[in-house]
């Protein structure tokens, strides 16, 4: 059987920066029996200019002419209400994860909140900084690779890779220049188990994403190129495409839900609703038990079976000890409790061991 897969609830920021229904969203994903919930620690003065435009998914009509920074405001939660969250977590059984779109965001979230993994957004796998301090808290590091390019997977990879050489005091170099990554990046395996401590996820960032753009088998050509673990960070609607992702190989997936798809903010439309989160969660549960494990054989439950459904031979007609089997001398009827059908020209054309009467199983 596969490994268990890793399954996160993406509540990000569909709390709408309400954090008693952050807390709703943290009970919804435990009883769902998700593995983690997370959701996104940022100061909007932090994370976007005051001039920086809405994405198209982030606007609710035409005429939405607020900025990211206003957006980003209206949706923050506070360092105490991420420690209630935290809380919340803990008394529910439920990892509790938060992405951090900043430094000091992640120094709250390792040093105050304890996270267990550390999570990348998208938008941040070129936030060189980040990625460094990443790998120097030394914890299990997600990567997401939305609009990424393989190449800017692999540096991105590399500043994780020197962050965590530092934090083992490995790499004394201060400036990361391409040569300091490069040899960062050459011992990133011998020394620390890099392909280990870094699961990369596949994504496309579009909200909802659309079935041509998943290009799943992406994800495929990431594991194959850097050796890592991988998984997938679903913006589709529905769970098939993580149900596929699974079966590709996938060992983490996260899903945005929410209490109301039709509800104002930028996620809640690309996000499955409480039943969906749900089913979603119980599908994903089936997958590694489907695919089970890579040997070809006869199945326990299938054993009984075979003499039911498979085939003997059988004499088609009454045959004389020492005569020369032919065709029409030989049937092949269930069930299988004489000699196999695989052996009828093994038969056919050899002389017969015994007597045979029309309708008797050939065992000689």
């Amino acid at each position: 059987m596969t490994e268990h897969v890793f399954v996160i609830a993406e509540a990000g920021v569909n709390h709408n920066g309400s954090v008693t229904t952050a807390e709703e969203l943290v009970d919804l994903a435990a009883s769902a029996g998700a593995d983690a919930v997370k959701f996104q620690t940022f100061s909007a003065d932090s994370l976007a200019l005051e001039s920086a435009e809405l994405a198209a998914y982030q606007r609710t009509s035409d005429d939405d002419r607020r900025s990211q920074h206003d957006l980003l405001r209206q949706l923050e939660l506070s360092h105490a209400e991420f420690r209630r969250l935290r809380d919340r977590c803990e008394s529910r059984g439920i990892e509790f994860l938060s992405t951090a779109f900043d430094i000091a965001g992640l120094d709250f979230l390792v040093t105050e909140l304890g996270i267990p993994k550390v999570k990348i957004a998208s938008g941040d796998l070129t936030f060189a900084p980040l990625l460094v301090a990443a790998g120097r808290t030394g914890l299990p590091v997600i990567l997401s690779t939305g609009m990424a390019e393989m190449a800017e997977i692999e540096r991105a990879l590399r500043f994780i890779a020197a962050g965590l050489l530092q934090s083992r005091g490995q790499l004394d170099a201060v400036r990361l220049t391409d040569d300091v990554l490069e040899n960062a990046w050459q011992r990133r395996n011998d020394e620390v188990a890099f392909a280990q401590h870094v699961t990369i996820l596949h994504c496309t960032t579009e909200y909802p994403a659309a079935d041509e753009h998943l290009n799943l088998r992406a994800m495929q050509t990431i594991a194959t190129t850097f050796g890592h673990q991988v998984g997938y960070s679903d913006h589709s609607l529905g769970s098939l495409a993580s149900v596929l992702a699974v079966g590709l190989g996938a060992t983490v997936v996260e899903k945005h839900f929410t209490f109301d798809v039709r509800a104002e903010g930028p996620d809640h439309a690309a996000s499955l609703d409480p039943d969906g989160l749900r089913d979603y969660v119980a599908d994903l549960r089936r997958v590694p038990v489907m695919l089970g494990s890579t040997e070809k054989r006869c199945q326990p439950v299938e054993e009984g079976n075979r003499a039911v459904v498979r085939r003997s031979l059988v004499a088609a007609t009454d045959i004389k000890e020492g005569a020369i089997i032919a065709d029409v001398d030989v049937a092949c009827f269930r069930p299988a409790s004489g000699r196999t059908s695989f052996d009828y020209w093994d038969v056919v054309g050899a002389p017969a061991s015994r007597d045979y009467r029309r309708g008797e199983l050939i065992d000689g």
